[in-house]
Order: C-alpha cells, then structure tokens, then sequence
C-alpha cells in the first residue's frame, strides 16, 4: 500500500506514568507525493541544486573554499544551541582564546572535526548509525556534553525545553525503542525499492532523527549534519558545499514551529515546504559566494602581479589563506621557506596592498585577517 503524505501519522503520544512520550510511527515504506506545491518546490531546489554542484566542479582548487564553508557551517549550526563565537576567534589557536569563550571555541571546533571526518567516512561507510554515532563521539569530545555518551545512544528519556521532565515542550520516545526506530530510518533511507524524491527523502528523515532524538546531547547538530552527508553519499553533490543551518538559524522559530507541527497535527507537507525553500535559498547564496569568490580571486591575482619577484611567494601564502584566512610571520615562513626579515616584507606588502589586515595592534606576535574574503562567508 502507498501512503499518501496528506495521510500522513506522525505519532502518539504513550503514557509513561509520570509523563507522556511521543512514539513516532516508521517510515520505511513507500509513500506518494501528490501536492503540486511540493512538487514545483522540489523542481526549483533540484535546478539548484545543479546549479550548485556545477560551480563545485567548475572551480579550480575547489578543496581550498571548502573549509570556509564548513567554519561558516559550524558557528551557524552551534549558534542555534546557543554557542556564541564567530569566525575570527574559530580561526584562532586555542591558547589565543579567551578562557570565558575557550568551551564555545572547543563546540565549534568539534564540530569541524565530526563533519570533516564524516565526509571522509562516506568512503568506506555507508550513511548509517554506525557513521552517525562515529560523529557524534567526535562532536562531544572534551566539551560539555562529554558526559553524556558521546557515540552512544542514550540509555535513559530526555526531554527538550522546561528545566524538568514535568514542563517539558516535548518529550521523545523511550529508550528502550530506539534500536528499532534507528534501524527503521536507517532501511529508509537505503530503501531503493520504491521511488521517492531525494530531497524529500533527507527532509523526513531529518524530522524522524529530530523526533527521536537519540543522543543525550547534540541531536541536533548532528540531525543538520546529517543533511550534507546524505546529499554528498547521494552523489546530489559531489562536494560538501551545501549547508543548512543558516537558513534554520535565521529562521529559528519557524524551524522549531514546523518540526512540533508535524507532531501535533501530521502536517508533513508544511515541513516539506519550510525545508525545500532552505534548500534553494541555500543553495542561491552558495552560489552567489562562489561567484564572489572568483571575482575577488581575480581581483586579488591582479594586485599580487605588482610585487614581481615576490608574487610566487605571495601566491603561497594566499592559497593557504582562502583555507585559514588568518596567518602570523611564523606560518607564512613554514610556507615560503624564506627567512624573518623577508617573510615581515612581505606580509608588509600583503597589508598595503588592502589583501590583509593586521588585528593585533601589537608590534610583536602579529596576526594578520584576509578581510575581504572572510566578509564572503558573514
């Protein structure tokens, strides 16, 4: 039997005593799209899309923006937890942190680390469990939630909002059934035995791994991680360069409204909706900040063919910058080879230029900001 989605159940809610927990139904079965609204959406984000992943194979050292993507991506998705950093101090050493902000600094530099490692993963490792929880332990690693089985799943309720369990907003389902549903949207998303369109495919299970919630801590960085590994194992992008939580978090309400409206009156089709216009806003400002990326590019290949015999060491530096677009004279040394008095020279010129700004004010210790590139990803 087809399930159309203006049949669509999302749940009960179970007496647990003391409270209600809200059991999901599976979703691993085959279900119908009929709502022409969804259906002009899901065109507009595929020729996105497209779009998107064209610019991803067309640009040369595409490797090199990547990492920007993913710094934007993990204040963004750490913010709508409530970690407050920006991207300057994510390019900062940790020691070069302020202490108050260093557990802030840690978040988001995990979560660096879990999707890089993520990405990788997909390899050898299908998009499953075994890969989601993987990146969970790297995204609780030495921070606040290091307590709270990093890598596990949870063996006891939680609840989301309210301080107790009794004022709770909502509360998942049981513990005990969570190897089950797991398992289920596992088998959904390999289900290759009946049709369903991918995008809409990643957006139910986003919302199922939301519902469920199976980590003590951090569902949802990893529920919007999982996104970009699903659209990158899909092969619907063949480079991580399409990133969500921006759209969520400047649409934070609507985010969170449009997830418990499901639950509260089966509305998958309103869901739907929210998340295919994420994804073509996203994937339009991917774009643009490609084409801006290009531009500046140029812009900037122009002003280093002024320095002459240095333009190939200022070349290096540059290449390293669209990476890590903060550097100090030690860093810039390791990568021209050159000695101090030189390497200062030429980060001198690189400043009157206008390619880099120096931050620290100090006359030693120097850092050095790619400004104009940094501004891109704000």
């Amino acid at each position: 039997m087809i399930n159309e989605m203006k049949n669509f159940r999302a749940g009960k809610y179970i007496s647990q005593g003391t409270y209600k927990s809200f059991q999901p139904e599976k979703i691993n079965r085959p279900w119908n799209i009929e709502n022409m609204e969804i259906l002009s959406l899901l065109g507009k984000a595929d020729r996105q899309l497209g779009r998107l992943d064209m610019y991803s194979e067309y640009i040369p050292n595409i490797d090199l923006f990547i990492s920007m993507h993913v710094f934007k991506e993990a204040i963004q998705s750490s913010k709508i937890e409530g970690t407050k950093t920006n991207i300057e101090e994510v390019l900062l050493d940790k020691e070069d942190v302020a202490q108050e902000k260093r557990n802030d600094w840690e978040e988001v530099r995990n979560y660096i680390d879990a999707l890089n490692s993520a990405i990788l993963a997909l390899n050898k490792l299908p998009f499953s469990s075994r890969l989601i929880k993987q990146t969970h332990k790297i995204l609780l690693r030495g921070v606040r939630g290091e307590h709270k089985l990093p890598g596990e799943f949870r063996s006891s309720q939680n609840w989301i909002g309210g301080a107790t369990i009794s004022d709770a907003i909502f509360i998942p389902p049981t513990h005990t059934t969570l190897n089950g549903y797991m398992s289920d949207l596992e088998k959904f998303a390999h289900n290759a035995d009946k049709y369903f369109p991918e995008l809409l495919k990643i957006a139910l299970i986003h919302y199922q791994f939301e519902t469920i919630h199976p980590f003590l801590d951090g569902n949802g960085r990893v529920g919007r991680l999982m996104i970009t590994l699903f659209l990158v194992e899909r092969g619907i992008l063949k480079k991580p360069v399409l990133y969500l939580s921006d759209f969520f978090e400047r649409n934070r309400s609507l985010y969170y409204d449009n997830l418990m409206r499901v639950r509260e009156k089966n509305d998958i089709n309103h869901w739907y909706k929210f998340f295919l216009v994420g994804i073509i806003e996203t994937a339009k400002s991917g774009i643009k900040t490609f084409d801006s990326i290009m531009k500046l590019q140029k812009e900037t290949d122009m002003k280093l063919q002024t320095l002459g015999s240095r333009a190939n060491n200022a070349q290096l530096v540059l290449e390293y910058l669209y990476q890590h677009p903060m550097i100090d004279a030690l860093r810039a040394k390791e990568l021209t080879k050159l000695s101090a008095p030189p390497v200062y020279r030429l980060l001198d010129e690189l400043e009157k230029l206008g390619i880099l700004n120096e931050i620290t004010g100090s006359s030693r210790g120097k850092k050095y900001l790619f400004t104009d590139y940094i501004q891109l990803f704000k």
